[in-house]
């Protein structure tokens, strides 16, 4: 495929995630859908309360646009071999969709909640849980019924080891996990969506040298319609994306790395979600168990607001350490998993 097609990808995703804000913003703002900004957090946040919510529906449409545009130009203009093809990767990209759409429906329910109610908290974690272990699981079953039955984890330097029956459980757990972590990023104007455009660069550079060209026009529109959404995002931030956004990207980076069966190089270049979810996590235990905090708040980008980063600089930061990880990634694909 045409590498033009995925730079085509980030542009109409680019142009369709900034363009909608112009109309999407003042809606929001017109039915009073306004961020509660929660009471322990740091004070300076007080003066975000009010800012809306949901525009995470920003980089939704303008990936899913960009996505059915370019793949159809792909097809129109591929050669008659490439179009004799089966439709099994055109699947695989529906179901990666659909699933991260139906965390975005989780999403929006828990930001609907937070809207009307006037309140941070939203659905209760026994709640989001429960629709996320249905979600996922249903993701598994349709990736078996395209044909990825493979039980077994690749390890760099060790090779595959079959989990059998266990393996399923693990990545049930695993996947919930690592979309809550990406939730738990949108926590800093810019953060969630500069990491994530970095994310979806690292593995558009893998798709590409894998030939999975459906997920490399994906990857590209989520790179693009995340920095379409940045313009109205960055500090200071004219618009949230909310749950709705968050874990519509929570299921887009789960479906990006899991489809290609490389569990733990997903591990490593969601490094950073994975860092903020574990900082919780830790944090809760250390309270527990001694009454002491590790982190002056958590989870670990308020940390470093605490400690006096800037929001500016913790983007940098975070979306720096992503990117190194990408590459490595990246390297480690090619050098060791292809």
């Amino acid at each position: 495929m045409p590498f033009w097609i995925n730079i085509l990808a980030a542009v109409i995703a680019f142009a369709a995630a900034s363009l909608s804000g112009l109309y999407l913003i003042p809606l929001l703002k017109k039915i009073h859908f306004g961020q509660t900004i929660y009471e322990k957090g740091p004070a300076w946040h007080k003066s975000k309360n009010g800012t809306p919510i949901m525009g995470g529906f920003m980089f939704i449409f303008g990936t899913i646009l960009a996505c059915a545009v370019c793949y159809i130009i792909w097809r129109f203009t591929s050669s008659e071999i490439v179009l004799s093809n089966d439709n099994s990767g055109l699947l695989k990209l529906i179901a990666g969709l659909i699933f991260a759409l139906l965390n975005c429906v989780i999403g929006f329910i828990d930001d609907y909640i937070k809207a009307v109610k006037k309140q941070n908290l939203g659905l209760k974690a026994k709640q989001k849980m429960a629709m996320q272990f249905v979600v996922t699981s249903a993701f598994l079953a349709v990736l078996w019924l395209l044909g990825d039955k493979s039980t077994e984890i690749i390890f760099p330097f060790v090779g595959a080891v079959d989990f059998g029956i266990f393996y399923y459980p693990i990545m049930v757990l695993y996947l919930i996990f690592l979309t809550n972590a990406v939730n738990l990023t949108d926590g800093v104007d810019g953060l969630c969506g500069t990491v994530t455009a970095v994310f979806a660069i690292c593995w558009l550079a893998i798709y590409s040298s894998m030939g999975m060209y459906e997920y490399s026009i994906f990857a590209a529109a989520l790179a693009g319609g995340c920095m379409g959404f940045l313009v109205w995002n960055l500090n200071p931030a004219k618009v949230f994306m909310g749950d709705t956004g968050s874990m519509f990207l929570g299921g887009c980076v789960c479906a990006m790395g899991f489809i290609t069966h490389q569990h733990l190089l997903l591990a490593l270049m969601a490094i950073v979600y994975i860092c903020e979810a574990l900082s919780v996590v830790l944090q809760v235990i250390s309270f527990k168990t001694t009454g002491k905090r590790i982190f002056k708040m958590s989870p670990i980008h308020h940390h470093f607001e605490m400690c006096g980063f800037s929001e500016y600089k913790i983007v940098i930061t975070f979306s720096a350490v992503g990117l190194i990880c990408g590459i490595l990634g990246n390297v480690l694909y090619n050098i060791y998993l292809k």
